[in-house]
């Protein structure tokens, strides 16, 4: 059975309010002979409002409360949990409200899961023709021309790298939780290994002590080794040799310093740039998918961290990555943006 709206909840205590302090009113009027003294009324006004203070409290505690909690849960969803829902106490307003939130909700996650699953399958069924294709060029051989050859499986090369992160993006966002994020992976040699990779590449690290190094952290050395390998083919494809990559320590965290000799980021584009498939200037002029800087704040968010880009004093941009060297709990129950990383940069 349906109670009575919030609203008039509210008109029915004004009322009785008025209605007791009238008959209070009448009653000493008659009790006493001649008018009442204004501290007589206002002694009587103070203690109604006593009275209706202490009758109304707990029903308006009992709102606040759970519109905190209808808001905790607003927050959560805005935060990335998707799967949380509001508690639905009551037949009023605010349950109304719960449940009108709960099926948008609701709705919301089932399209997300909808459209990660799109991305995952068509990624998935795309593989089977781009190898189809590939080996149909190893069959022609020397029938197709050498530059037309060449160009075609470089074209091949760029789908396969596209769908491969499309498919790496969709698992991290359909991942509750980051799998064998508690390895123990040696990152400098994790970086210099991928530094091998390209030339004029400028590594620089603290001094080791020997044995196992401060360099060492918890995380998926697969990932760690992706979002490495995209900010140096970031700085290949974008910027300009030489490339530099610092490694810091500083307290419990890592840090990933990656600049290069080119022109830099517009600074109105430093958060735009990790978003997916954003490409700075003419996306014409430009190669890659617009997914690699995307993967690199995924990856490093997963690990508890995060990556930012910021402009130099002496020109162009600087892209810094900072990771906690242990992965705490909390962090593995909650998800992304369970650690706020202190990022620190002296401009150079």
């Amino acid at each position: 059975m349906r109670r009575y709206p919030m609203f008039q909840r509210f008109y029915l205590i004004l009322v009785a309010a008025m209605a007791l302090f009238a008959i209070t009113g009448v009653t000493l009027r008659h009790a006493i002979a001649g008018p009442l003294p204004l501290p007589v009324w206002m002694l009587v006004f103070l203690v109604i409002a006593m009275i209706l203070s202490l009758v109304a409290y707990p029903f308006m505690r009992r709102v606040t409360t759970r519109l905190s909690r209808l808001q905790q849960t607003v927050g959560a969803f805005g935060r990335g949990e998707l799967d949380v829902r509001a508690a639905i106490d009551g037949s009023d307003e605010v349950s109304d409200l719960a449940l009108g939130f709960n099926l948008a909700a609701e709705r919301i996650e089932s399209l997300v899961a909808a459209h990660k699953r799109l991305l995952a399958n068509a990624s998935h069924e795309l593989r089977t023709p781009l190898t189809r294709i590939r080996l149909g060029i190893e069959l022609l051989g020397d029938s197709m021309e050498g530059n037309a050859r060449i160009e075609l499986r470089q074209d091949l090369r760029e789908l396969d790298d596209l769908l491969e992160e499309i498919l790496l993006a969709s698992r991290l966002e359909a991942l509750p939780r980051l799998e064998g994020a508690d390895a123990e992976v040696d990152f400098l040699a994790l970086i210099a290994e991928e530094c091998a990779r390209y030339d004029q590449i400028e590594l620089d690290y603290p001094p080791g002590n020997g044995g196992k190094h401060a360099m060492w952290l918890q995380g998926n050395e697969r990932l760690l080794r992706r979002l490495v390998r995209n900010l140096l083919e970031n700085a290949r494809r974008h910027g300009a040799p030489p490339a530099s990559l610092t490694l810091r320590v500083l307290d419990e965290m890592l840090e990933l310093h990656v600049t290069d000799a080119g022109p830099g980021v517009a600074p109105a584009d430093h958060e735009r740039i990790f978003e997916s498939f954003f490409r700075c200037g003419n996306a014409n002029e430009n190669v890659g998918s617009g997914l690699g800087l995307s993967l690199v704040r995924q990856i490093a968010r997963r690990h508890g961290g995060d990556a930012i880009c910021f402009a130099r004093l002496n020109g162009g941009s600087e892209f810094v990555v900072s990771l906690p060297r242990r992965q705490p709990n909390q962090f593995e129950r909650q998800g992304f943006n369970a650690h706020q990383p202190n990022f620190r940069h002296d401009g150079n």
